[in-house]
């Protein structure tokens, strides 16, 4: 077994360790296993979607950040093609949900979720597909 050193924001860390007490595990180190399986299949199911798609994004951010709606924004703007539209919700002060309905060819709506998870402020982001090929 490989040994790491990883680097948290404490907020972070405590709610890590909340959930894994919450849960029952015994230590750190598996439920980083757990959280890292989980990432890795949804790496694998995204990267065999081909064709066209219809689904949601789903997206959480923190609206104080540095210019993170009007990155949103543009970045929507950039994929026109395959968004349909949004719902915008917000959670609180700081904190603000938005899901996107998107269709069309999921490589560029994978490349739309990599931008988004990619953006600063965005804390979540998560492609749900609602049909896996569009029929003809």
């Amino acid at each position: 077994m490989e040994r790491i050193s990883i680097s948290l924001p404490e907020k972070l860390l405590e709610e890590f360790d909340k959930i894994l007490r919450e849960k029952g595990y015994v230590s750190r180190s598996e439920g980083i296993r757990d959280a890292i399986r989980s990432y890795i299949l949804e790496h694998s199911f995204l990267s065999q979607l081909s064709g066209d798609i219809a689904g949601t994004i789903s997206i959480i951010y923190d609206h104080d950040e540095s210019n993170v709606l009007e990155r949103l924004t543009d970045t929507q703007h950039e994929f026109s093609e395959v968004i349909d539209s949004s719902l915008h919700i917000h959670l609180d002060r700081q904190h603000c949900l938005e899901v996107i309905v998107v269709r069309g060819n999921s490589a560029d709506i994978k490349r739309l979720l990599n931008r988004l998870k990619a953006m600063k402020g965005v804390k979540y982001a998560k492609l749900t597909t609602n049909v896996a090929e569009i029929p003809g």
